[in-house]
Protein backbone atom coordinates (compact mmCIF):
# COMPACT_ATOMS: atom_id res chain seq x y z
CA UNK A 1 0.00 0.00 0.00
CA UNK A 2 1.36 3.41 -0.98
CA UNK A 3 1.77 6.34 1.42
CA UNK A 4 -1.16 8.04 -0.33
CA UNK A 5 -3.34 4.94 0.20
CA UNK A 6 -2.40 4.85 3.88
CA UNK A 7 -3.18 8.57 4.23
CA UNK A 8 -6.56 8.16 2.52
CA UNK A 9 -7.45 5.17 4.69
CA UNK A 10 -6.53 7.05 7.85
CA UNK A 11 -8.86 9.90 6.83
CA UNK A 12 -11.92 7.67 6.58
CA UNK A 13 -14.62 8.51 9.11
CA UNK A 14 -18.20 7.65 10.00
CA UNK A 15 -20.96 10.14 9.23
CA UNK A 16 -23.49 8.53 11.58
CA UNK A 17 -23.01 11.31 14.13
CA UNK A 18 -22.71 14.17 11.64
CA UNK A 19 -24.73 17.16 12.84
CA UNK A 20 -25.33 19.88 10.23
CA UNK A 21 -26.48 23.38 11.12
CA UNK A 22 -28.69 24.17 8.14
CA UNK A 23 -30.50 20.93 7.25
CA UNK A 24 -31.37 17.55 8.74
CA UNK A 25 -29.21 14.44 8.46
CA UNK A 26 -30.15 10.89 9.37
CA UNK A 27 -28.49 7.57 8.64
CA UNK A 28 -29.80 4.01 8.57
CA UNK A 29 -28.84 1.64 11.36
CA UNK A 30 -25.89 0.31 9.40
CA UNK A 31 -24.93 3.80 8.20
CA UNK A 32 -25.09 2.93 4.52
CA UNK A 33 -28.10 5.07 3.59
CA UNK A 34 -28.23 8.73 4.63
CA UNK A 35 -31.19 11.09 4.32
CA UNK A 36 -30.47 14.79 3.85
CA UNK A 37 -33.57 16.94 4.37
CA UNK A 38 -33.71 20.63 3.48
CA UNK A 39 -35.59 21.91 6.49
CA UNK A 40 -37.13 25.36 6.23
CA UNK A 41 -40.67 24.24 5.40
CA UNK A 42 -42.27 27.59 6.27
CA UNK A 43 -40.37 29.13 3.31
CA UNK A 44 -40.43 26.06 1.05
CA UNK A 45 -36.87 25.15 2.01
CA UNK A 46 -34.86 27.98 0.41
CA UNK A 47 -31.07 28.02 0.39
CA UNK A 48 -28.83 30.64 2.01
CA UNK A 49 -25.16 31.55 1.70
CA UNK A 50 -24.49 29.39 4.74
CA UNK A 51 -26.48 26.35 3.61
CA UNK A 52 -24.81 26.43 0.18
CA UNK A 53 -21.42 26.35 1.88
CA UNK A 54 -22.42 23.57 4.25
CA UNK A 55 -23.77 21.43 1.41
CA UNK A 56 -20.56 21.97 -0.56
CA UNK A 57 -18.40 20.97 2.40
CA UNK A 58 -20.51 17.92 3.23
CA UNK A 59 -20.45 16.49 -0.29
CA UNK A 60 -16.70 17.09 -0.47
CA UNK A 61 -16.13 15.35 2.87
CA UNK A 62 -18.27 12.36 1.90
CA UNK A 63 -15.38 11.17 -0.26
CA UNK A 64 -13.88 10.05 3.08
CA UNK A 65 -17.00 8.35 4.46
CA UNK A 66 -16.42 4.89 5.86
CA UNK A 67 -20.13 4.10 6.04
CA UNK A 68 -22.45 6.18 3.81
CA UNK A 69 -22.98 4.63 0.39
CA UNK A 70 -26.11 6.34 -0.88
CA UNK A 71 -27.92 9.59 -0.04
CA UNK A 72 -31.60 10.46 -0.28
CA UNK A 73 -31.94 14.22 -0.80
CA UNK A 74 -35.38 15.65 -0.02
CA UNK A 75 -37.25 18.60 1.47
CA UNK A 76 -39.54 19.01 4.45
CA UNK A 77 -43.18 20.04 4.48
CA UNK A 78 -44.31 18.89 1.04
CA UNK A 79 -41.80 20.87 -1.01
CA UNK A 80 -38.29 20.13 -2.24
CA UNK A 81 -36.74 23.62 -2.42
CA UNK A 82 -37.76 27.04 -3.70
CA UNK A 83 -34.12 27.89 -4.51
CA UNK A 84 -32.07 30.81 -3.27
CA UNK A 85 -33.77 32.81 -0.55
CA UNK A 86 -35.02 36.10 -2.05
CA UNK A 87 -34.13 38.25 0.96
CA UNK A 88 -31.10 36.34 2.27
CA UNK A 89 -29.37 35.81 -1.09
CA UNK A 90 -30.91 37.67 -4.03
CA UNK A 91 -31.27 41.06 -2.34
CA UNK A 92 -27.67 41.08 -1.01
CA UNK A 93 -26.41 40.04 -4.47
CA UNK A 94 -27.81 43.24 -5.97
CA UNK A 95 -25.38 45.22 -3.80
CA UNK A 96 -22.21 43.18 -4.37
CA UNK A 97 -19.20 44.02 -6.50
CA UNK A 98 -18.12 41.79 -9.37
CA UNK A 99 -15.36 39.97 -7.40
CA UNK A 100 -17.88 39.07 -4.68
CA UNK A 101 -20.49 38.02 -7.23
CA UNK A 102 -17.98 35.72 -8.93
CA UNK A 103 -16.96 34.24 -5.58
CA UNK A 104 -20.64 33.47 -4.91
CA UNK A 105 -21.36 31.88 -8.29
CA UNK A 106 -18.21 29.79 -8.02
CA UNK A 107 -19.25 28.62 -4.56
CA UNK A 108 -22.69 27.54 -5.77
CA UNK A 109 -21.07 25.78 -8.70
CA UNK A 110 -18.80 23.99 -6.25
CA UNK A 111 -21.91 22.40 -4.71
CA UNK A 112 -22.69 20.74 -8.04
CA UNK A 113 -19.06 19.72 -8.55
CA UNK A 114 -18.98 18.15 -5.09
CA UNK A 115 -22.26 16.29 -5.69
CA UNK A 116 -21.00 14.89 -8.98
CA UNK A 117 -17.59 14.00 -7.58
CA UNK A 118 -18.61 12.31 -4.32
CA UNK A 119 -18.65 8.52 -4.75
CA UNK A 120 -22.11 8.09 -3.23
CA UNK A 121 -25.16 7.91 -5.47
CA UNK A 122 -27.56 10.75 -4.65
CA UNK A 123 -31.29 10.13 -5.08
CA UNK A 124 -33.46 13.26 -5.12
CA UNK A 125 -36.97 12.68 -3.74
CA UNK A 126 -38.93 15.63 -5.12
CA UNK A 127 -42.34 16.79 -3.93
CA UNK A 128 -44.04 20.13 -4.51
CA UNK A 129 -41.91 23.11 -5.51
CA UNK A 130 -38.47 22.37 -6.96
CA UNK A 131 -37.26 25.68 -8.34
CA UNK A 132 -34.11 27.66 -9.11
CA UNK A 133 -31.19 26.30 -7.16
CA UNK A 134 -33.53 23.59 -5.84
CA UNK A 135 -34.01 22.37 -9.40
CA UNK A 136 -30.24 22.41 -9.79
CA UNK A 137 -29.81 20.18 -6.73
CA UNK A 138 -32.27 17.70 -8.23
CA UNK A 139 -30.53 17.93 -11.62
CA UNK A 140 -27.11 17.30 -10.05
CA UNK A 141 -28.35 14.17 -8.29
CA UNK A 142 -27.75 10.77 -9.84
CA UNK A 143 -31.38 9.66 -9.81
CA UNK A 144 -34.65 11.51 -9.29
CA UNK A 145 -38.03 10.34 -8.00
CA UNK A 146 -41.08 12.60 -7.73
CA UNK A 147 -44.69 12.85 -6.69
CA UNK A 148 -47.44 13.86 -9.14
CA UNK A 149 -47.45 17.26 -7.39
CA UNK A 150 -43.79 18.01 -8.16
CA UNK A 151 -43.27 21.19 -10.16
CA UNK A 152 -39.75 21.92 -11.38
CA UNK A 153 -38.51 25.20 -12.82
CA UNK A 154 -35.17 26.76 -13.67
CA UNK A 155 -36.30 30.27 -12.78
CA UNK A 156 -33.15 32.25 -13.44
CA UNK A 157 -34.45 34.08 -16.50
CA UNK A 158 -37.37 35.38 -14.42
CA UNK A 159 -34.98 37.41 -12.29
CA UNK A 160 -33.01 38.74 -15.25
CA UNK A 161 -30.29 36.10 -15.20
CA UNK A 162 -29.03 33.57 -17.74
CA UNK A 163 -30.15 29.97 -17.64
CA UNK A 164 -26.44 29.21 -17.39
CA UNK A 165 -26.38 28.62 -13.65
CA UNK A 166 -24.49 25.96 -11.69
CA UNK A 167 -23.95 23.86 -14.82
CA UNK A 168 -27.55 23.84 -16.08
CA UNK A 169 -26.66 24.57 -19.72
CA UNK A 170 -24.30 21.60 -19.76
CA UNK A 171 -26.04 19.05 -17.57
CA UNK A 172 -29.78 19.54 -18.21
CA UNK A 173 -29.57 18.92 -22.01
CA UNK A 174 -27.79 15.64 -21.29
CA UNK A 175 -30.74 14.53 -19.17
CA UNK A 176 -33.76 15.73 -21.17
CA UNK A 177 -32.34 16.81 -24.54
CA UNK A 178 -31.23 20.13 -26.00
CA UNK A 179 -34.61 21.34 -27.21
CA UNK A 180 -36.50 20.65 -24.00
CA UNK A 181 -33.70 22.06 -21.86
CA UNK A 182 -33.61 25.18 -24.03
CA UNK A 183 -37.34 25.71 -23.52
CA UNK A 184 -37.12 25.41 -19.74
CA UNK A 185 -34.04 27.61 -19.45
CA UNK A 186 -35.39 30.36 -21.75
CA UNK A 187 -38.93 30.49 -20.37
CA UNK A 188 -38.39 29.59 -16.72
CA UNK A 189 -41.71 27.76 -16.80
CA UNK A 190 -42.58 24.91 -14.49
CA UNK A 191 -42.12 21.36 -15.77
CA UNK A 192 -44.86 19.06 -14.50
CA UNK A 193 -44.06 15.71 -12.93
CA UNK A 194 -45.53 13.84 -15.89
CA UNK A 195 -43.43 15.87 -18.33
CA UNK A 196 -40.38 15.24 -16.18
CA UNK A 197 -40.96 11.50 -16.26
CA UNK A 198 -41.61 11.42 -20.01
CA UNK A 199 -38.51 13.48 -20.69
CA UNK A 200 -36.26 11.39 -18.48
CA UNK A 201 -35.70 13.94 -15.72
CA UNK A 202 -37.59 11.79 -13.22
CA UNK A 203 -36.92 8.07 -13.09
CA UNK A 204 -40.34 7.34 -11.56
CA UNK A 205 -43.43 8.98 -10.07
CA UNK A 206 -44.82 7.85 -6.71
CA UNK A 207 -47.76 9.01 -4.56
CA UNK A 208 -46.78 11.45 -1.84
CA UNK A 209 -46.87 8.93 0.99
CA UNK A 210 -44.83 6.45 -1.04
CA UNK A 211 -42.10 8.83 -2.23
CA UNK A 212 -39.62 8.50 0.62
CA UNK A 213 -40.15 4.75 1.06
CA UNK A 214 -39.49 4.29 -2.66
CA UNK A 215 -36.39 6.50 -2.50
CA UNK A 216 -35.07 4.60 0.51
CA UNK A 217 -35.75 1.26 -1.15
CA UNK A 218 -33.81 2.33 -4.23
CA UNK A 219 -31.03 3.75 -2.07
CA UNK A 220 -30.82 0.49 -0.12
CA UNK A 221 -30.64 -1.57 -3.30
CA UNK A 222 -27.70 0.51 -4.52
CA UNK A 223 -26.02 0.67 -1.10
CA UNK A 224 -26.06 -3.11 -0.77
CA UNK A 225 -24.60 -3.55 -4.23
CA UNK A 226 -20.94 -3.46 -5.32
CA UNK A 227 -20.23 -0.02 -3.90
CA UNK A 228 -16.72 0.37 -5.28
CA UNK A 229 -17.97 -0.51 -8.75
CA UNK A 230 -20.94 1.87 -8.40
CA UNK A 231 -18.49 4.65 -7.58
CA UNK A 232 -16.51 3.76 -10.68
CA UNK A 233 -19.69 3.92 -12.79
CA UNK A 234 -20.44 7.40 -11.44
CA UNK A 235 -16.89 8.55 -12.19
CA UNK A 236 -17.05 7.28 -15.76
CA UNK A 237 -20.51 8.76 -16.37
CA UNK A 238 -19.00 12.14 -15.52
CA UNK A 239 -15.66 11.78 -17.29
CA UNK A 240 -16.96 10.37 -20.56
CA UNK A 241 -18.98 13.48 -21.42
CA UNK A 242 -15.83 15.05 -22.82
CA UNK A 243 -14.30 11.95 -24.44
CA UNK A 244 -14.21 10.65 -27.99
CA UNK A 245 -15.27 7.06 -28.71
CA UNK A 246 -11.76 5.59 -28.66
CA UNK A 247 -10.82 7.37 -25.45
CA UNK A 248 -14.01 6.44 -23.62
CA UNK A 249 -13.88 2.77 -24.62
CA UNK A 250 -10.26 2.56 -23.45
CA UNK A 251 -11.13 4.35 -20.20
CA UNK A 252 -13.92 1.86 -19.56
CA UNK A 253 -11.56 -1.02 -20.27
CA UNK A 254 -9.23 0.29 -17.57
CA UNK A 255 -12.08 0.99 -15.15
CA UNK A 256 -13.57 -2.46 -15.55
CA UNK A 257 -10.19 -4.13 -15.14
CA UNK A 258 -9.77 -2.29 -11.83
CA UNK A 259 -13.20 -3.54 -10.70
CA UNK A 260 -12.28 -7.09 -11.73
CA UNK A 261 -9.35 -6.91 -9.31
CA UNK A 262 -11.66 -6.26 -6.34
CA UNK A 263 -12.80 -8.85 -3.81
CA UNK A 264 -16.41 -7.90 -4.59
CA UNK A 265 -15.96 -9.33 -8.09
CA UNK A 266 -14.74 -12.61 -6.58
CA UNK A 267 -17.54 -12.55 -4.00
CA UNK A 268 -20.11 -12.20 -6.77
CA UNK A 269 -18.68 -15.15 -8.68
CA UNK A 270 -18.50 -17.35 -5.61
CA UNK A 271 -22.06 -16.44 -4.64
CA UNK A 272 -23.31 -17.21 -8.14
CA UNK A 273 -21.53 -20.56 -8.14
CA UNK A 274 -23.05 -21.38 -4.74
CA UNK A 275 -26.51 -20.15 -5.83
CA UNK A 276 -26.74 -17.53 -3.09
CA UNK A 277 -27.00 -13.76 -2.97
CA UNK A 278 -23.63 -11.95 -2.87
CA UNK A 279 -22.73 -9.73 0.07
CA UNK A 280 -20.68 -6.80 -1.22
CA UNK A 281 -18.19 -4.99 1.01
CA UNK A 282 -16.95 -2.24 -1.30
CA UNK A 283 -13.40 -3.54 -1.79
Amino acid sequence: MSEQDVSTASNLKSFASYQPRHFLWETSEDGRVATLTLNRPDRKNPLTFESYAELRDLFRDLAYASDVRTIVLTGAGGNFSSGGDVFEIIEPLTRMTMPDLLAFTRMTGDVVKAMRKCPQQIIAAVDGICAGAGAILAMASDLRLATPEARTAFLFTRVGLAGADMGACGILPRIIGQGRASELLYTGRFMTASEGERWGFFNAIHPGDALLPAAHELARTIADGPWFAHGMTKTMLNQEWAMGIEELVESEAQAQAICMATQDFRRAFEAFAAKRKPVFEGN
